[in-house]
């Protein structure tokens, strides 16, 4: 049958106790949007993201406490610039305008917005405005008068909307404004991310100031109402589960397990290109500390035999999701064979938010940055409906249902590793001889990694095969061997990763081992780019 959209529990009037009374994000195609989301559940209150277009009564039907217009890449004089209903601006409810949203509600409201002519990217100081006249803002309560700031914009508004205010400004532009009387507020820079301060009281202060919002969303609330979503989706049709023994797929197949119990099936697919001994000790770990049903199908011949030849890392991606889905469907036929199993109807993947942000614009016109295996790497027609419980979320939050969900500690603190595993850690044409060699090297960085006790307290920890060779000297004879790249970040959600410094010992162990364990390989360099401009994988 035709692929139909991910599952996802719907709005409906009368909803859960911990989704009533929260916050709605609506998406302008900014990459911050779901880390807004993300912002508001860490202080326990519900967000969910809707599309710009949403209609109002969609957005209604959440109960909502406020609403967050986010950022985004447009300019809002375009013609093809996104809108919103701007009967959300007459709701009665609160709202907060970020970037574009503040921009958006200008332009809408009568006010003016215009290219900037001192462009704003990265940080600024930001100085608060207040007068005599002018009560205090409920947004800036307990914040700074003045406090650095993380803009990313090239338009600025340049006139206000009637009965609106400045509360900051910045050397080159207005910072925020509001309407007191009416509940809408905005703000300029990006109070959602790390590098603005105060940024965290800011959003506190429309959540419970503003909105009075009720602290009251969980992992524990995630997880029975996303258990009881499934339950009513699936009806009497059973699932099969794409299961690749990382966090996400493995806290995926146990979130589902609970609500399906036997009528899921977790599939563990060797395409070949996993790291050292992961097939065997992933098996034995699902099925002997989690006790779930797992298949082992052990399809790398047919991977790489498909993979001859290939050195675009798109295409790569793509075919190895068409042949996951091949796959899938084979198991599945066999599985429906035995007289005592039902039609399976459904596949369950692990995928996050971060997959979904850099693979596909799905609720806004956000950029595609690379395409992921589990998201477009999908074929347009697949024989199963999908369930990605988890695609919301990001991996911190997804460790942490995994933690309420009874999960070990080694499971829950595994490196996050790739769908398509080694191809895409392993550049140009994929080959059996250079697959050996990448998968040594890896289990080197892995082993010196763990050896410094530093596996714990890094993101990512791993090794590269390039397309590269260089003139060596080994033994007194010249080489002309490979070249591996070692990469470790630190990150909080992927979204944004950091190259991490790592002691000089540590990093010769790493390059000597290498050299003298890994056959064929002659020189070793480490990775010192940061997420952005690059992103934590190389293909």
């Amino acid at each position: 049958m035709s692929s139909t959209p991910t599952m996802q529990p719907e709005p409906h009037s009368t909803r859960p106790n911990s989704e009533r009374n929260g916050i709605v994000v609506l998406d302008f195609g900014g990459q911050y949007t779901q880390l807004i989301a993300r912002r508001i559940r860490e202080q326990q209150v519900f967000s969910a993201v809707l599309p710009c277009n949403s209609s109002l009564e969609k957005i209604m039907q959440f109960e909502p406490a406020g609403i967050v217009l986010s950022g985004g890449p447009s300019s809002v004089y375009d013609p093809e610039a996104p809108k919103c209903d701007p009967q959300i601006l007459a709701a009665g409810v609160p709202v907060l305008g970020i970037c574009y949203g503040m921009q958006w509600i200008t332009h809408t409201l009568g006010g003016k917005v215009e290219n900037a002519g001192r462009q704003e990217y990265g940080r600024a100081i930001l100085n608060r405005v207040s007068d005599e006249f002018q009560a205090e803002s409920e947004l800036f309560h307990q914040v700074p008068k003045n406090l650095n700031i993380w803009n990313s914009h090239g338009d600025h508004v340049h006139s206000l909307p009637e009965g609106f205010c400045t509360t900051a400004k910045t050397a080159n532009a207005i910072a925020s404004l509001e309407h007191a009387g009416r509940k809408i507020y905005a703000v300029q820079f990006h109070p959602e991310v790390n590098h603005t301060e105060s940024g965290t009281q800011i959003l506190r202060n429309f959540l419970f100031r503003v909105c009075k919002a009720e602290p009251k969303w969980s992992g524990a609330a995630f997880i029975e109402e996303t258990t009881a979503a499934i339950k009513e989706k699936v009806g009497n049709k059973w699932a099969i589960c794409a299961l690749s023994g990382g966090v996400d797929s493995t806290v995926a197949a146990v979130l589902v397990h609970r609500a399906m119990g036997d009528k899921l099936t977790n599939i563990f697919v060797n395409t070949g290109m996993l790291r050292k001994n992961e097939f065997a000790d992933t098996l034995e770990m699902l099925r002997d500390r989690l006790n779930l049903k797992v298949i082992g199908v052990d399809a790398s011949d047919r991977f790489l035999e498909k993979l001859k030849g290939v050195s675009d890392p798109e295409q790569k991606r793509k075919i190895i999701g068409r042949e996951f889905i091949e796959v899938f469907a084979e198991e599945a036929k066999k599985l429906q064979q035995g007289d005592a199993h039902g039609e399976i109807g459904f596949l369950v993947q692990g995928t996050l938010y971060p997959d979904v942000i850099e693979s596909v614009s799905v609720k806004g016109p956000s950029a595609t940055i690379k395409t992921h295996h589990n998201v477009g790497g999908l074929p347009e027609k697949m024989p199963f409906a999908l369930i990605e419980p988890l695609r919301d979320l990001f991996k911190d939050e997804v460790r942490r249902i995994g933690k309420d969900l009874g999960l070990p500690p080694e499971i829950l603190l595994k490196h996050p590793f790739p769908g398509p595993g080694l191809a895409v850690r392993l550049l140009g044409e994929i080959t059996r001889e250079h697959l050996v060699t990448l998968q040594e090297a890896d289990a080197v960085v892995t082993d010196e990694i763990r050896k410094a006790g530093l596996y714990e307290q890094v993101w990512q920890a791993f090794a590269v095969l390039l397309p590269v060779r260089s003139v060596g000297v080994m033994g007194d004879g010249r080489t002309y061997g490979l070249t591996v790249a070692v990469r470790v970040v630190q990150s909080d959600d992927a979204m944004t990763a950091d190259w991490v410094r790592l002691p000089g010992d540590v990093l010769e162990r790493i390059s000597t081992r290498i050299v003298n364990e890994t056959r064929g390989v002659t020189r070793v360099v480490y990775d010192i780019s940061s997420k952005p401009p690059s992103t934590i994988e190389w293909e």
